[in-house]
């Protein structure tokens, strides 16, 4: 099995591409090794010392690490628990467990949206699956739609995106920029945890 890396625009992430489906139409992040239950291969990586954060894609791996650790020290460790994984076909996901595109979104806090931010959710969901979800995905990240309220549109920043140094000019000037332009109701893009 050959693993490719590729820099991600966050220097604290690498992706990791094992040239086989990871994820089937869904992603899943994880930010902590006890979220990581559901998952065997997250909490694999979580035991080298100086992983931080895990996502899992349609293709690839992405993994962020401490910013005091070495990619050169993290690297080998990393990609020997990749092949192995694959390698001994043990499962990404555990069976019957929720992922981050089944978790309920686009609904307000009370759990009620009138009719007009229904249609214009819908198409935000769709720019961002057609658009900005591929382009986001090149780099090792993802970006999930949470909700739309008023004009804002807020949006989670998963995998190299969350924490990544060009996030904010990413959300403002592209993001935000191509939603306005589409959608003339939308007047902001914010992130959220």
């Amino acid at each position: 099995m050959f693993i490719q890396t590729e820099q991600t625009p966050n220097p604290e992430t690498l992706k990791f591409i094992p040239g086989c489906i990871v994820l089937e139409a869904t992603t899943a992040a994880f930010t902590k090794q006890e979220e990581a239950s559901r998952s065997p291969l997250a909490q694999r990586l979580f035991q080298i010392d100086g992983v931080t954060g895990v996502f899992l894609g349609e293709d690839f791996i992405s993994v962020s690490k401490d910013r005091g650790k070495d990619w050169t020290i993290l690297k080998p460790p990393i990609l020997g628990a990749i092949m192995e994984h694959f390698t001994a076909g043990h499962p990404v996901l555990l069976a019957d467990t929720p992922s981050s595109k089944n978790t309920p979104d686009g609904e307000e806090q009370d759990g009620h949206q009138d009719t007009a931010d229904n249609a214009i959710t819908t198409q935000i969901k769709e720019l961002l699956d057609t658009r900005i979800r591929p382009a986001v995905a090149m780099d090792g990240g993802d970006i999930v739609f949470s909700q739309y309220d008023n004009g804002i549109v807020y949006l989670k920043l998963q995998g190299a995106c969350s924490g990544c140094p060009s996030s904010t000019a990413t959300l403002k000037m592209g993001i935000e920029n191509m939603l306005r332009h589409y959608i003339p109701e939308v007047t902001e893009v914010r992130a959220v945890e």
